[in-house]
């Protein structure tokens, strides 16, 4: 079964839409399925104390300013919308409030996704299950009873989903990464499981893809050096290359399981063997 690979832009366009199509092109020429973003109501998901507080950024040197500098709005998506349709590439974005996910249901996005941050958001996971499409469901800062609730609220709406073990640290250590969870929440939901990884390197997700994942998403950046608090945890076009190539492999690597000779092993077999069976 082919991995379903999901280049997460998130907010690393920092408010640009070129740079959002510089990455959405990046992830096509990689090979990715698709591609996507984040949504957010500024004043819905922040406080007031918190936007007014102070930050230095591009944008200004509070919160707010920042903030409101990396969300795009209805002219950039529109625009998304239409450069991928044009690439052939799917994309969608994780909804962080009511409001935004209501505001994506215009584009009819084939992809839901709740965030690891949004899995205790009892109102919005019931609002992104009652659309009834494919939802991937990131599992980070998450207990197995918090994930339950979730995945029962899924199952009671009708709506397909699988789980992404995910490990909400940025960037990620590689011993964090606790892997055996994916065996353990497929095995406990029985429900396909995929990987949201925030590590530096390949390896991690490599290993993951060889435990069975049906989804694999890590973050993209033109360069890790560019502004922005995910970039560092991000891959640059380079690493997005080899990850897709290797896992592509992987994937086909791993088989069914079944203990047989393969076809191509009888004429190897035939001359390797011919002498122990040739009085038989």
């Amino acid at each position: 079964m082919p991995i379903f690979i999901i280049a997460e832009v998130g907010i690393n366009h920092n408010g640009d839409i070129n740079i959002a199509k510089d990455l959405i092109k990046m992830a096509k020429l990689a090979g990715c399925d698709a591609v996507k973003f984040q949504k957010r109501t500024i004043n819905k998901v922040y406080t007031k104390e918190l936007l007014d507080s102070s930050r230095e950024s591009p944008w200004g040197k509070t919160q707010r300013a920042q903030k409101e500098g990396l969300e795009f709005g209805l002219k950039e998506y529109k625009e998304i919308d239409s450069y991928c349709k044009e690439l052939g590439i799917e994309w969608f974005a994780s909804a962080w409030d009511v409001e935004s996910q209501k505001f994506l249901r215009q584009f009819n996005c084939k992809y839901n996704k709740v965030a690891s941050a949004m899995i205790v958001d009892i109102s919005l996971i019931k609002e992104i299950a009652s659309e009834k499409k494919h939802t991937f469901i990131s599992t980070g800062m998450s207990t197995l009873a918090q994930i339950d609730v979730a995945v029962e609220i899924f199952k009671k709406a009708g709506c397909p989903f699988e789980l992404m073990h995910t490990k909400s640290t940025y960037p990620m250590e590689d011993e964090d990464a606790n892997l055996n969870c994916i065996k353990t929440l497929r095995e406990r939901y029985k429900c396909n499981v995929g990987y949201s990884g925030h590590e530096t390197g390949l390896a991690v997700s490599y290993a993951a893809a060889a435990l069975g994942i049906t989804s694999l998403e890590r973050h993209i950046t033109l360069d890790r050096s560019m502004y922005g608090s995910d970039q560092s945890a991000s891959l640059e076009p380079v690493g997005l290359n080899s990850l897709v190539g290797a896992v592509r492999k992987i994937a086909k690597a791993m088989g069914d399981g079944d203990v047989n000779i393969h076809p191509k092993e009888v004429p190897v077999s035939k001359k390797l063997r011919g002498h122990i069976f040739q009085n038989d």
